[in-house]
């Protein structure tokens, strides 16, 4: 056999032309300390027991049935404890979230409640960047639970500002409007939607036509989406988006570009640009619902029964009675999922107090009136 028609052996290569490379970062220290902040973040969860799913008054010979999952029961008041305890998970799991070194966010104010809440339970230092017109209750909270406020006159500055901050102490920036829909694991793991068909399978309609979210990172709806796909339920996703919120307009027009310069009026949800945390694709309905509505249907649901939330409840409670409404004309069936986000009792000068009302030029008194006449007589509300 000639040489060019022996079978290639493969290179064997020297020392000099291969150095085998090892590098160990491993820090004995670091390991212990996260270790330790992971098992206190994941015992939190494992003694909170899960919230309530309540059920609202409505007329049996209707055939719909409404519930409003209270996250307002959570350690720290909202239904941001969930959210924060899942990105303080991926931060520190992904080794962004090291001891001495300080979590610094931008949020329109109970995110950051949440977040200064495990930040303290894992002893890092914590910043929230939030616009100057956050309501002082939450500035309060999140200075109750060892956060320092870090105010900007402009919302869209909390972005740019959270990240200069974070470059200029060495901190992680832990950015919830990126990273809420891929730190929360929407296949099921005690996410939200898992635990809302846990609690719907005594009920009549244990499968809901709809359920409500409304969006600031956008990271809730996104979890409820993918879980229903996931699991193959018939139930669609609706988002409610208040005023001045660009998420409606950029889902209808499919643009991810869109943007609204005014700030919102309901605390903690709505926004100025399209946030990477929101997932038009999961998503089947959108509404856009005025700010006066959102206000009246949280004081409709407080002389109803007695239960006080934010006015981001609000924003989704009107889409709520408007799927209803919609459900009734039609003669169907089925049960319709919202949720309670916050208590009231962080909006008591503003939601609740009529000066605020008079000074922002809300007129509530006509929707208010149609919420009643439609619990009162399912007529009167206008179903689309």
């Amino acid at each position: 056999m000639s040489t060019a028609d022996r079978p290639q052996q493969p290179e064997h290569r020297t020392a000099e032309t291969a150095v085998e490379r090892d590098v160990d970062r491993t820090d004995a220290g670091y390991r212990a300390w996260l270790k330790d902040a992971v098992r206190k973040v994941q015992a939190d969860a494992n003694r909170s027991a899960d919230t309530h799913l309540l059920r609202f008054p409505l007329p049996e010979e209707w055939g719909l049935d409404l519930y409003l999952k209270d996250e307002s029961t959570h350690p720290t008041g909202s239904l941001k404890h969930r959210l924060a305890r899942s990105l303080f998970l991926y931060g520190l799991c992904n080794g962004w979230i090291r001891p001495g070194v300080p979590v610094i966010e931008s949020s329109s104010g109970s995110t950051a409640v949440s977040e200064a809440y495990f930040a303290r339970l894992i002893g890092v230092p914590f910043i929230a960047v939030m616009p100057r017109g956050t309501s002082p209750e939450k500035i309060s909270l999140i200075e109750f639970h060892g956060g320092t406020c870090h105010l900007v006159d402009t919302p869209a500055a909390v972005y740019t500002e959270a990240a200069r901050l974070a470059a200029e102490t060495g901190g992680h920036y832990i950015d919830q409007f990126t990273y809420a829909e891929r730190a929360t694991d929407w296949r099921g793991n005690n996410n939200i939607a898992q635990s809302i068909f846990e609690q719907l399978r005594m009920e009549r309609h244990p499968v809901p036509a709809w359920i409500v979210a409304t969006a600031g990172t956008g990271g809730t709806s996104a979890t409820i989406g993918r879980y229903v796909r996931y699991m193959q339920y018939d139930t669609r996703v609706c988002v409610a988006d208040p005023e001045n919120s660009c998420f409606f307009d950029g889902w209808l027009t499919a643009d991810p570009g869109a943007g609204c310069p005014s700030a919102s009026r309901i605390e903690g949800i709505g926004r100025p640009r399209m946030e990477p945390s929101f997932v038009p694709g999961a998503i089947d309905r959108m509404m856009k619902v005025p700010d006066a509505a959102s206000v009246a249907a949280i004081r409709v649901l407080r002389r109803r029964t007695g239960w006080q939330a934010g006015g981001s409840t609000g924003t989704g409670l009107w889409a709520a009675f408007r799927i209803l409404a919609g459900m009734r004309a039609a003669g169907e069936g089925g049960s319709v999922v919202t949720l309670i986000c916050d208590p009231g009792s962080r909006y008591l000068d503003r939601y609740y107090s009529d000066a605020w009302v008079a000074e922002q030029g809300l007129d509530l008194a006509p929707h208010e009136r149609a919420l009643e006449e439609f619990l009162d007589t399912g007529r009167g509300f206008v179903a689309r």
